[in-house]
Order: C-alpha cells, then sequence, then structure tokens
C-alpha cells in the first residue's frame, strides 16, 4: 500500500479489539514516530496499554470503546506548534494504516489529566491519535467540492488538482474542511480559516497535498 492507497482507506476508527501491537508493526511504529521527533523538534510520544485516558464520560459520549493505544501530539508551545502537529500526526496515522492498524484524531473527547504522556515545562498536548486494529474499517466523511477549497486563476494543472483531491480527504475537526490551496505560478499558498483546530486540520492537508501532487515543479508559498 502506497501512501495515495493509504490516504484513500484511512478512516476513523474508535472502536477497537484486543489484539496487541507487537513485533515488526511496533518497530516501525517506534521508528516513524523517531523520525517525525528529530525532523520537527516536537516530542510526540506513543502510549501503549494504556486505557485509562479514554476510560471516562467524555470518551463514551465520543463513542470510543476500547482505546488502549495511542499517539500523544505533544511540542513546544509556539505559533507552528498546532500545524506541525497536524503535519507529522498525519505521517505517523498514514504509516499505521499501511501496517494494518486503524486510527482517529481526537481532540477533545479524552482525558489529558489521565494520559501516561509526559509534558515537560513550556510543552503542550495538542491531541491525541488513537489507534491500534479496528473492529471495522470506518467509513469515508462528507467532502467538500474541489472548487471550494482551491483558487486558481485559469486552467488547473493536474499535479495541483491531484494535490487538492488528496487534500480534500484529510481529516479535520468536526469534518469542518476549513482549508484553502491557492497556485500563484509555480507557489502553491495554502491556509487555515477560522475555527478550532484549524491550524492541525491545515496541517495534516498539507501533507496529504504533498503525496497527491507528487516531487517537482512547484513549492509551498510563503507560510
Amino acid at each position: 500500500m502506497d501512501l495515495l492507497e493509504a490516504i484513500k482507506s484511512r478512516h476513523s476508527v474508535r472502536s477497537y479489539t484486543d489484539k496487541k501491537i507487537e513485533g515488526e508493526t511496533l518497530t516501525q511504529l517506534r521508528q516513524t514516530i523517531d523520525e517525525c521527533n528529530q525532523k520537527s523538534g516536537l516530542s510526540i510520544q506513543l502510549c501503549l496499554d494504556e486505557p485509562n485516558a479514554f476510560a471516562g464520560m467524555m470518551a463514551r459520549s465520543g463513542k470510543f470503546q476500547n482505546v488502549k493505544n495511542y499517539v500523544a501530539l505533544i511540542g513546544k508551545k509556539d505559533e507552528s506548534l498546532e500545524e506541525k502537529c497536524g503535519y507529522y500526526g498525519e505521517v505517523i496515522a498514514l504509516k499505521a494504516q499501511q501496517l494494518g492498524l486503524n486510527t482517529c484524531w481526537v481532540a477533545l473527547t479524552y482525558s489529558k489529566s489521565k494520559s501516561t504522556a509526559v509534558v515537560k515545562p513550556g510543552e503542550k498536548l495538542v491531541l491525541v491519535i488513537a489507534l491500534g486494529y479496528g473492529n471495522t474499517t470506518g467509513v469515508p466523511h462528507k467532502l467538500k467540492a474541489i472548487e471550494e477549497l482551491s483558487h486558481i486563476n485559469g486552467s488547473m494543472p493536474e499535479w495541483f488538482r491531484a494535490g487538492v483531491e488528496a487534500a480534500q480527504l484529510a481529516p479535520t475537526a468536526m469534518n469542518q474542511q476549513k482549508f484553502r490551496f491557492a497556485l500563484d505560478g509555480n507557489k502553491v499558498n495554502a491556509s487555515a480559516g477560522s475555527g478550532f483546530y484549524t491550524k492541525v486540520d491545515l496541517g495534516i492537508a498539507r501533507y496529504h497535498f504533498e503525496i497527491g501532487a507528487g516531487e517537482g515543479g512547484w513549492e509551498w508559498g510563503e507560510v
């Protein structure tokens, strides 16, 4: 399964089996997290066999069942933190999909205080990604039209359309899809609308766009 296939097959899953994450799957997952931390400067942590963060009323109201594993997205407090958590969190989520795991981005319906993740002074736990072997593979979410997610003068290059189509499949908070991509020459400008976790959503969408558009012939505009 390549990354584009992982994008198309990954859907939010909130109910998991008791099957443990171990062996080569665990090794590759840890390796990906280590690589993301090295590139980003984040302090992403994998919490295994830890049911307490998803044992309360909030998790039950969010219809989470048997969540015992999650990735905690943590980093130093600054303006770029949320977008970086979105981008590198999705790197990990798509790797998990390739490894046969299921995932769900979780912003509010879990207990931060009961998480075993270590948050150092000056850092913030932004959100987590529940993961494991799902009871289902999830279902696709509603999508905004390509025209609502992009702006371009003239005809749309195929690579740009492919990038936006991949971003169209990005998971976002409350399925709001408030990101937008604009093309100016060979530069792509990405922006986030107002609302909760829209910067996280933009980071996720950026990674999807890169996968869809491929390399060469374009670059990101100023952030």
